[in-house]
């Protein structure tokens, strides 16, 4: 205990939240407390701990994220998030969202009494209508602009068309499960790129997306490959927010419209509202594994093959939650619109939007542009799995490492080659019809003044301005032949009146 105090009391206090307002907090012994109006957060496995100490201004912090269940959390730590309007969510790293502690809007019970009969006055099967159809309308842009998939494409425009005309929320599970059915059936044999030094040490099935039914669960829990173990996580961090948006809207979350059926422990109406953005996920991490590798250090398998995400991995993924309540805000604020729709109120006319602010962004007249960039994966070497610069493929080292493994290569096929019996038979041929025309070559027939002297002070520098190709084609020799005469070689007299005339040298 003494070791873990030293190493905490020679800690800098560290501010290491994002510009997104997102602190991730990884591993054993999770700590947050208050220590003199100042929030006192401790994390870490082993002895690599963390240390933030955040006060009251200027923190920058709109979200705590807790991967893990060891660790203690204060009553003082509660209120002082409460205090900062600091949303806090418990979340362990197979997807799986354990708790969701945010500020809550007003709530007005004419609201909730409108969502509860949502489901049997047509309302909900409307609102619910709206959602599956946007949903499949994001995964059929997702299937021709990524995947290309066209026939899948047309498939879900038809699975769409008959949503539109559902009568009853049985037809509209139905329908929502055929087409998720086609729509991950192209995905499973979509590859996934890994850095060459992680290619041994990978089990054979993570080199592609896979199923999205896992076979431990028959669903898609506990995922056994990294890129469903992905969109588990980032499907739990989406959930989390979009608890939160409805809680600010007065909302109850577990009172589902219909279209997931309420059971105990559920949020039903949380599952119902994020169906459209679902696809805004999938888009994204499809835009991410065809840009980029992956990282064996970023995941392990357990003992039951469940693929499960690294504390790097998961602060990495945090980072996307700003992203997704943007996304999720104008669809919860629809539902609200929506119920609203019910309710006499002499207050106003429509529900406040908290979330987007839509309203008073109009009442100042302005346009309301929703603008939403998804974030950029790291650029890693294909060697080494490295992070680099955007722009090139490889570090350094495996640039060096192997473009000269590809030199070697390229000898080795070259004396492969050579070794061939038609190589051998052609090089034996064409030794003998050299040394044929030199033992019929007679001096005399070489003219007088093209001499040795002429040879190595006239034509000689002048065939160094000539290509080893050119010299090869004129004398019918190879071109390795013809670039040691080009570097100064001397042939056979037979050939110098050719070279003579190649380098423009008469009498």
């Amino acid at each position: 205990m003494s070791v873990i105090k030293a190493v905490f009391q020679s800690a800098q206090p560290l501010n290491s939240v994002s510009r997104n307002g997102i602190l991730t907090l990884v591993g054993f012994e999770i700590s947050v407390s208050v220590d003199k109006g100042h929030l006192i957060v401790k994390d870490g496995i082993g002895p690599e701990r963390s240390y933030y100490r955040l006060p009251r201004v200027g923190h920058r912090l709109k979200r705590l994220a807790i991967v893990g269940s060891d660790g203690l959390l204060t009553l003082a730590a509660l209120k002082w998030l409460r205090d900062q309007d600091v949303s806090l969510a418990f979340i362990e790293r197979d997807g799986k969202v354990l708790s969701v502690v945010g500020p809550r809007g007003s709530s007005d019970a004419k609201l909730k009494r409108s969502q509860a009969l949502a489901m049997g006055n047509g309302v909900g099967l409307e609102i619910c209508r709206t959602l599956i159809d946007a949903k499949l309308q994001g995964q059929e842009s997702v299937l021709r602009e990524r995947l290309n998939c066209h026939t899948t494409a047309a498939e879900i425009t038809r699975f769409r068309e008959r949503v539109r005309t559902a009568d009853s929320f049985n037809a509209l599970r139905n329908l929502e499960a055929c087409a998720a059915a086609s729509y991950f059936r192209e995905w499973r044999d979509l590859p996934v790129s890994w850095p060459k030094a992680d290619l041994e040490r990978i089990p054979g099935h993570w080199r592609f997306v896979g199923s999205r039914q896992s076979p431990l669960t028959g669903g898609p829990r506990l995922a056994v490959t990294p890129v469903h173990a992905i969109l588990n996580y980032c499907f739990a961090l989406l959930e989390s927010e979009t608890r939160l948006a409805i809680t600010c809207l007065g909302l109850d979350a577990s009172l589902g419209l219909g279209l997931h059926t309420d059971t105990a422990d559920r949020s039903s109406l949380v599952f119902d509202v994020l169906e459209p953005v679902r696809p805004e996920v999938e888009r994204w991490l499809l835009s991410w594994i065809s840009n980029e590798p992956l990282r064996r250090v970023d995941f392990f398998e357990s003992a039951n093959g469940n693929a499960r995400l690294m504390s790097p991995m998961c602060k990495k993924l945090s980072e996307t939650i700003a992203i997704w309540r943007k996304l999720v805000a104008p669809w919860a604020e629809f539902l609200a619109r929506s119920l609203w729709t019910g309710v006499k109120s002499g207050r106003n006319s429509s529900p406040p939007t908290r979330l987007t602010q839509q309203r008073r962004i109009q009442g100042k007249g302005k346009v309301v542009k929703v603008s939403v960039q998804h974030p950029k994966a790291d650029h890693l070497c294909r060697g080494c799995g490295k992070a680099i610069t955007a722009g090139r493929t490889h570090c350094g080292n495996c640039a060096i490492s192997g473009a000269t493994e590809r030199l070697l290569n390229a000898s080795e096929l070259g004396r492969l080659a050579a070794r061939k019996p038609e190589a051998r038979a052609k090089h034996v041929a064409s030794r003998q019809r050299h040394a044929k025309a030199c033992s019929e070559w007679d001096a005399s027939m070489q003219p007088d003044w093209l001499t040795d002297q002429v040879y190595t002070k006239k034509i000689q520098p002048l065939l160094m301005r000539k290509s080893s190709s050119d010299i090869a084609k004129r004398l019918g020799v190879s071109r390795w032949y013809a670039g040691r005469i080009r570097e100064g070689y001397r042939p056979h007299p037979r050939l110098w009146r050719a070279l003579a005339t190649l380098a423009g040298v008469s009498l």
